[in-house]
């Protein structure tokens, strides 16, 4: 038998989920009253959390808010779709499913998962406006925060990382991650607890080298050196909660003007 799946976070999940999602709502003033929130679902483990951690969420902020669940298909296969299917209903989420031609447009590209990117988040923001809403809630947690940050400096050569909460560019639509916080082992954790198998990227361009990809080589060197010290993680956090922009050689202010300390 299932598990149910806000009863887990109700319980055994109390701490590491849901203590987490709250003090990141709080402490980046992520919602507020009378917010409508667009939930993104992609399929994946990390989205699917992110729907019932809403739905637990709603019944217990301080905030009144309301949601709508989506479902972006960028021309998964039948089989891909029937799963997302499958586990929404598992999950007791009713969501809004629509497609786009996102894969038949990066098909020729040397560069797909930018695209992809790119496209993905246009049309989450335009559906999300099409919805009502004024924010979209995205499922990416603390080990993707901290990966990105470790990725720009070592593949960008930029210090930058994933915000937990940004405005969109062209969009009057505010991103959120409510899971900023949350580490990913617990989200395995709630995966395997609920007995649900849920998609991966269901990329057909890059699920061949997915194993190769600059993301999956930065997780495994995040793992090794926090083996020889579990304050790295952390660490790479924090080091971009405490700049001090006076001790670097450059950095851009607000209009994007270089500014040089040395």
């Amino acid at each position: 038998m299932m598990n149910d799946p806000l009863s887990l976070l109700r319980t055994k999940y109390s701490h590491s989920i849901m203590s987490r999602v709250k003090k990141a709502a709080d402490e980046y003033h992520m919602i507020n009253e009378g917010d409508r929130i667009a939930v993104c679902i992609s399929g994946g483990k990390d989205s699917m959390l992110l729907a019932c951690v809403m739905k637990e969420l709603m019944l217990h902020s301080r905030y009144r808010f309301a949601t709508e669940f989506m479902v972006m298909d960028p021309g998964y296969s039948a089989d891909t779709l029937d799963l997302i299917h499958r586990d929404l209903d598992a999950l007791g989420i009713t969501a809004h499913i629509f497609g786009t031609d996102i894969f038949a447009a990066i098909e020729n590209e040397h560069n797909p998962c930018a695209l992809c990117a790119k496209l993905r988040r246009g049309a989450l923001y335009a559906k999300a406006e099409e919805l009502g809403c004024s924010k979209i809630a995205l499922g990416h947690h603390f080990d993707d925060a901290i990966e990105t940050t470790l990725m720009g400096m070592i593949y960008g050569g930029q210090m930058q990382t994933m915000l937990p909460r940004l405005h969109a560019a062209n969009f009057d639509v505010e991103l959120i991650r409510p899971m900023y916080l949350v580490r990913e082992r617990d989200v395995l954790g709630w995966r395997d607890d609920m007995g649900l198998t849920f998609i991966n990227c269901a990329c057909p361009f890059t699920a061949k080298r997915s194993s190769d990809s600059k993301r999956a080589f930065t997780k495994k060197l995040i793992a090794d050196l926090a083996r020889e010290d579990p304050q790295i993680e952390m660490n790479i956090y924090r080091s971009a909660c405490n700049v001090d922009v006076k001790r670097l050689i450059s950095y851009k202010d607000r209009d994007g003007t270089v500014i040089h300390n040395a």
